[in-house]
């Protein structure tokens, strides 16, 4: 997030008619609940309020779906046909795209998989971690995360994966796998209870995929693209079989 300095020499750059979003400003953010399904957004402009519904989204997309609705502002749209229209949108592979994997068709056993698996600091993956949390596994299942690599942090690179241990959302995280060389450093910091496997390599985890899931449980997968994390979200995906109800087999 900018700091106010940098915020005000970008509205003094913008101009009077600039328009503006978040907790103040134009298009204000006026609530947001996190439910099983969906992230639900309260905005206000003017004297109306508008709600925005994103499935399968976390809370980090509410301020996006704000400058969505500044835009259609701007473009002299209607606002509450926007904040419909956003209610299609989901997140795309890789950026938190979460999905149900059948895994046996007889017994209809499925686990979630959130594929977070494109990008990776250590703001995103708090707001993943978020996501996690708040997402609560079927009967007898676990909230897994599976972490890669956070590339390009530069010297502090061993402190900032270090100190993502202490998140608080690992509290309520059952099991912690990581990949690559940097992700050992989280690993180590983590209480023994959590650790799952740690390995060098994506390919490595992804060739144990059978082995990580259970029926129940909700696998988050979040790393750098280098990290190479996003084999693994394959790999989990090859346990599936096709969906019922999709008349594709897809």
């Amino acid at each position: 997030m900018p700091d106010l300095e940098t915020t005000q020499i970008l509205a003094d750059a913008a101009g009077p008619e600039a328009l503006s979003f978040g907790r103040a400003g134009t298009i204000r953010l006026s609530g947001l609940r996190v439910t099983t399904a969906a992230l639900v957004v309260e905005a206000q402009c003017d004297d109306t309020a508008y709600l925005i519904r994103l499935a399968g989204a976390g809370a980090h997309f509410g301020m996006n779906a704000l400058g969505c609705l500044a835009v259609a502002k701007a473009l002299d749209l209607d606002l509450a046909m926007a904040a419909q229209a956003l209610g299609h949108w989901q997140p795309p592979s890789g950026r938190g795209r979460r999905e149900t994997v059948l895994l046996d068709p007889a017994s209809e056993a499925t686990f979630t998989l959130i594929d977070d698996a494109f990008n990776a600091n250590p703001a995103s993956l708090s707001a993943a971690l978020e996501v996690l949390a708040t997402t609560p596994p079927a009967e007898g299942g676990r909230r897994i995360a599976i972490l890669g690599d956070m590339l390009e942090l530069g010297p502090e690179e061993r402190a900032l994966h270090k100190g993502m241990a202490l998140h608080p959302t690992f509290d309520v995280t059952d099991v912690v796998h990581c990949v690559g060389p940097r992700m050992r450093w989280l690993f180590d910091a983590l209480p023994v209870t959590k650790r799952g496997n740690h390995v060098e390599r994506a390919d490595d985890l992804g060739e144990k995929a059978f082995g990580l899931v259970r029926p129940g449980d909700v696998i988050l997968v979040k790393g750098s693209k280098g990290s190479y994390v996003s084999r693994v979200v394959d790999a989990l995906r090859h346990l599936g079989h096709p969906m019922p109800d999709d008349p594709n087999g897809e």
